[in-house]
């Protein structure tokens, strides 16, 4: 395997939902990723959780990439560019690991490295219909990410999280790439403000609720959204099944949007795939509204199944989706007329063709004849 050559494979097969407004000037990729990438192992159809010394067996049981492979994923099935900067250890979950992200996904690993006598991460996570629990094993990497981000092809745009390294993406931004960020739960309880500096380099923030509310010193979203839209140009602060709140600073958009509602199954890897659509969006100069309505749907998508990565939609299950909601807005379905008629932009995004799918089982180490067809 060459781990060195860049790939060109698109994950959303022929379909390029940027390709009328590409320009021979663009840089190679749309977006850039940096973290660290976990082998996720997922069990699932367990009633409950086992008790201390007992034995239980799953109904279920899913592979995949993890961690920050959960939104390279998710943005690569969308059909954006993507480039991921991650270190890999030489055990054969590696070796899978890259393979299934470097060809099955379509993801840039150029400037990524495989490091001799390292193993990789792992997680394993245990969800029932009430709660999820995880253990994980890993070690630092030999050397920073930093070192490698050199080695990276130019980007339109980078997902940062604001907690991590921020020299290498300030020089990004100072090149031009639009940084998109984020940041995690602060265990400490302090929400410090200062750790919001770092805002100064970035286009977009999308913090959740908490998160936004605890560094603002607000008590509603609605009111934090506020606070940081006065420091970055687009401020979006998600609240779960509540929906979301968004104002765009640079066009003067300010718009909330209700969560599509389903039956969430797991939630992992919900906002990545949130982001990702947020980050398509805007490339594609798209109204905040329907921005915000398009990452509400996909991630209402993500979260009816299993298993980070492995949930992240393509244009295959999008279309579908409008597919069978325009059937049933035909037949006279009023509520799903109602929200038909939220989502007509679509119309001009999905492809008109079919689209080579990622199927949610292909990525996992079941039978082929498990994964199913569509």
């Amino acid at each position: 395997m060459d781990e060195t050559a860049p790939t060109t494979t698109s994950a959303a097969g022929d379909w390029d939902p940027l390709a009328s407004q590409r320009t021979p000037d663009d840089p190679p990729l749309d977006v850039l990723l940096s973290g660290t990438v976990f082998f996720d192992i997922v069990f699932t159809g367990l009633e409950r959780m086992p008790a201390p010394g007992e034995e239980l067996w799953s109904e279920g049981l899913g592979s995949c990439p993890g961690g920050i492979a959960n939104l390279a994923t998710a943005t690569a099935r969308l059909g954006l560019r993507t480039g991921l900067v991650a270190g890999f250890g030489d055990d054969a979950y590696a070796d899978w690991m890259w393979e299934t992200l470097s060809r099955d996904e379509g993801i840039d690993l150029h400037a990524s490295r495989r490091f001799p006598s390292f193993h990789s991460p792992l997680t394993v996570s245990v969800a029932t219909p009430e709660d999820r629990a995880m253990v994980t094993h890993g070690h630092p990497l030999p050397e920073p990410l930093s070192t490698l981000i050199d080695r990276a092809p130019a980007a339109r745009a980078a997902v940062v999280d604001l907690a991590g390294e921020t020299a290498w993406w300030s020089r990004l931004a100072e090149a031009g790439t639009m940084i998109f960020a984020d940041i995690g739960f602060d265990a400490t309880g302090r929400w410090d403000p200062a750790d919001l500096a770092p805002l100064t380099h970035c286009h977009a923030f999308t913090p959740n609720a908490v998160e936004a509310m605890g560094y603002t010193r607000t008590s509603t979203p609605g009111a934090a959204v506020r606070a940081l839209a006065e420091k970055v140009p687009l401020a979006i602060v998600t609240d779960g099944a509540e929906g979301a709140y968004a104002i765009d600073s640079s066009t003067g958009e300010e718009e909330y949007c209700p969560a599509v509602p389903v039956r969430a199954l797991d939630t992992t890897g919900a906002g990545d795939v949130f982001a990702a659509a947020i980050v398509l969006g805007t490339l594609a100069g798209r109204p905040l509204e329907q921005r915000l309505k398009f990452a509400s749907l996909c991630s209402a998508l993500a979260v009816q199944q299993f298993g980070g990565s492995l949930a992240a939609p393509g244009w295959g299950d999008i279309t579908d989706w409008w597919r069978a909601l325009t059937s049933s807005s035909d037949g006279g379905d009023l509520r799903a007329k109602h929200t038909r008629d939220g989502y007509c932009f679509l119309e001009e995004v999905i492809p008109d063709h079919a689209v080579q799918g990622k199927r949610r089982a292909q990525g996992t180490f079941a039978l082929r004849s498990d994964a199913g067809a569509h």
